[in-house]
């Protein structure tokens, strides 16, 4: 039985695509924030699953989840994140999206990394396009503009996941990264959004967590998919059915990747060892 942990998975796309796993024979571990959404979410599916208090936006709740965790596990579901919020920061003082959405996914990989057995899966977005990675990275010197801080967050998890892919391949290891995203998909974070801006990025109707999760779970299981991306086939890659997909060229941005790489080391105090095993 192979053993998957998704974060965020108390709603939307992370509570789908852990059903799905646990449904289909894996041991899912459900990480999340607010742990009593994620065991309503685990009472209803019908397989082997575990809840553990995991918040991405605590480097301290990082470290202890890393030091708790009894196990390995085969696949490492890096879905969990906050879209399109107002200004605000992480516990460590990091804007919110950056600092969630990738600082929380770069350091929680990095502390399990060595107990990863078959891949990471780091979930992007469509809206990385509108990403910038800016020397400001908290915005603390230009007016917030939450959609593109949201699609710097999701650049970042591309760059990270391309180049995780990268270094795991140069040590050696036969763990490997792929990134996914879901398209336009109905998740709780876009309910919450009523905005005018928020609906035009949005393009259209929604397709449901079902068809959005799908990308995260053919990333999560097929062979093939090694250092690329899945998204949905349909136009613009906003909906429809999973396949490998081109993302921004600034997405593929090697020396970007790998400045990027340094700093986030440095934020969060976590540093990758690759040496081969």
């Amino acid at each position: 039985m192979s053993t998957v942990l998704v974060t965020g998975a108390n709603s939307g796309l992370g509570a789908e695509v852990a059903r799905v796993l646990a449904e289909a024979g894996a041991e899912v571990i459900l990480a999340c924030r607010d742990v009593d959404k994620a065991s309503a979410v685990a009472d209803t599916i019908d397989g082997k699953t575990e809840v553990r208090s995991l918040d991405l936006a605590d480097l301290s709740s990082i470290h202890t989840f890393a030091d708790e965790l009894p196990r390995s596990v085969d696949v490492l579901v890096n879905n969990a994140g906050v879209m399109g919020v107002p200004r605000g920061t992480t516990a460590d003082g990091f804007e919110s999206h950056i600092g969630t959405n990738h600082l929380g996914a770069f350091a929680l990989t990095g502390l399990l990394i060595d107990r990863v057995r078959d891949r990471v899966v780091t979930v992007s977005s469509g809206l990385h396009v509108l990403g910038r990675i800016h020397d400001d990275l908290n915005w603390e010197h230009r007016r917030y503009q939450r959609w593109l801080a949201y699609g710097q967050s999701k650049l970042a998890n591309l760059l990270f996941a391309y180049e995780l892919h990268r270094r795991l391949s140069a040590a050696g290891r036969t763990t490997i990264s792929v990134a996914a995203h879901p398209g336009v998909a109905a998740t709780e974070g876009q309910r919450r959004d009523t905005s005018i801006q928020g609906k035009l990025l949005a393009g259209g109707p929604a397709q449901t967590p079902v068809m959005g999760a799908l990308p995260i779970l053919y990333a999560a299981t097929e062979a093939g998919v090694a250092g690329t991306c899945v998204g949905p086939d349909g136009f613009l890659q906003r909906r429809g059915h999973p396949t490998l997909v081109r993302t921004s060229r600034r997405s593929r941005d090697t020396a970007l990747a790998a400045a990027l790489w340094e700093r986030s080391e440095r934020l969060t105090g976590v540093r990758y060892a690759l040496a081969s095993r």
